[in-house]
């Protein structure tokens, strides 16, 4: 399989990376190290996680992603065959990109992950409080103590995000050499109005978080009516409209003469954007996880391509 390149890294990832929010939350223990053996079995190596997963559900705390993986680590002996990638900066107890914070949350990282080294770290959202110089300058301590190979963000707005690396290359700090922004067939407009360029015209790796639009793009939701009773209905209510109902119709109908899955094809569109290293994407079963995997390798011919990307013009 070829392999990706993040940024001016040299680290290199297979073009899907496994999205770990799912660890120790929707999937328990023995479940997630079936499914990671599988994807590297598959040729796979890159896994993101966060210190929050999986704070939101009831009577989690964080850390429960990390811990998993750290323990899956320990039992499989793969440490070296992954690109680990993992965000700070939303765990409530260590909340935010201080310098202190961030000393404490990577430490607690790495001790959960059961590794002395992350392979990415990311901001895990712009921390407009505190000021750029003290965010990278700690992140560069990292990088330097050889506890980082690279660093990343998610969230941040191309104004943001370009003006960390002015300050990084002003002060000659380690710079953001990833970004990972929401980014899917549906949810187009902010990446692509900004940060896709930047992406490319400085050299940084982009890993897209939200590549299902949270289920929507599986096709399992045809109508509002599908998603009542569901945890996330308040979320996808909000995919419901004139132009998502556009943008599903011709994905199912694009699905249907591949003969492939929805899920299959909307990883498939993202694979063919040139901003885009990976998507991220998260399977609870092997059937589902060896579905996604096999977007790597499915076609989209030019007029398939085009009428996708037609159904899914502008913002609204």
């Amino acid at each position: 399989m070829k392999k990706r390149t993040l940024g001016r890294s040299g680290i290199e990832i297979a073009p899907l990376v496994f999205g770990g929010n799912v660890f120790g939350w929707t999937v328990d223990q023995a479940r997630s190290f079936e499914l990671l053996d599988r994807f590297v079995e598959r040729g796979f190596n890159a896994i993101d996680t966060a210190d929050m997963y999986a704070s939101w559900a009831p009577g989690l705390s964080g850390g429960e992603s990390e811990t998993v993986i750290g323990q899956w680590l320990a039992r499989s002996g793969r440490r070296d065959e992954i690109v680990l990638m993992t965000k700070i900066g939303l765990l409530e107890q260590h909340k935010g990109l201080s310098a202190a914070n961030i000393e404490v949350a990577v430490e607690n990282s790495l001790k959960r992950l059961g590794t002395d080294h992350i392979d990415v770290l990311f901001a895990h959202i712009d921390d407009a409080q505190v000021p750029l110089e003290e965010t990278l300058s700690a992140f560069n301590r990292l990088v330097k103590a050889g506890k980082v190979r690279t660093l990343g963000a998610s969230n941040y707005s191309a104004e943001r995000f370009q003006l960390a690396l002015d300050v990084s290359r002003e002060q000659g700090l380690a710079r953001y050499e990833v970004m990972q922004p929401r980014y899917n067939l549906h949810d187009r407009q902010d990446f692509e109005s900004g940060l896709a360029a930047l992406a490319q015209e400085s050299e940084i790796g982009v890993v897209s978080f939200f590549a299902l639009a949270s289920g929507f793009l599986t096709g399992k939701y045809r109508s509002i009516d599908d998603i009542q009773g569901n945890a996330r209905a308040d979320f996808l209510a909000s995919y419901f409209t004139e132009r998502g109902e556009r943008v599903l119709q011709e994905l199912l109908s694009v699905a249907d003469e591949l003969s492939a899955r929805p899920a299959q094809v909307a990883l498939a569109w993202l694979l063919t954007r040139p901003a885009l290293t990976a998507p991220i994407a998260s399977a609870t079963s092997l059937t589902q996880l060896d579905e996604l995997l096999d977007a790597v390798t499915l076609p989209l011919p030019e007029p398939l391509l085009a009428r996708l990307n037609e159904a899914s013009r502008g913002s609204v």
